[in-house]
């Protein structure tokens, strides 16, 4: 296994953890609101007119995306809790040098020093 990274402390650590699970919460709490503006939208001819149903159709599309985008987070989250179980937070996927804590602390998520991420 790569040397842990010199700053990270267990109290570091539990930070990141920390900040990892309330993101997690705040994506529950969003998809809990963000659930009913997905949903079948009813094509009821007679009560809502044409450009109506458009725009339902559109604000339904934007709900789903924004879903995935949450779901794709959440495993993003996932997976940065899982490097912490596993004692290979805060290091590169590719290099396996330390990311700096910099980086981690405005995305404790990332998986790749600046220079993999870079190219």
């Amino acid at each position: 296994m790569v040397a842990r990274i010199t700053d990270m402390n267990e109290s570091r650590i539990a930070t990141y953890r920390a900040q990892l699970i309330d993101a997690l919460s705040a994506l529950d709490r969003s998809d809990a609101r963000g659930a009913s503006g997905q949903k079948t939208v009813e094509l009821d001819q007679q009560a809502v007119g044409r450009l109506s149903r458009m725009d339902a159709l559109q604000n339904q599309a934007m709900a789903k995306a924004t879903g995935a985008r949450r779901a794709a987070q959440r495993t993003r989250i996932l997976a940065a809790l899982a490097r912490i179980d596993e004692d290979e937070f805060g290091l590169c996927e590719d290099c396996g040098e330390d990311i700096p804590t910099g980086r981690l602390d405005l995305d404790p998520c990332v998986t790749k020093c600046v220079s993999c991420a870079s190219g």
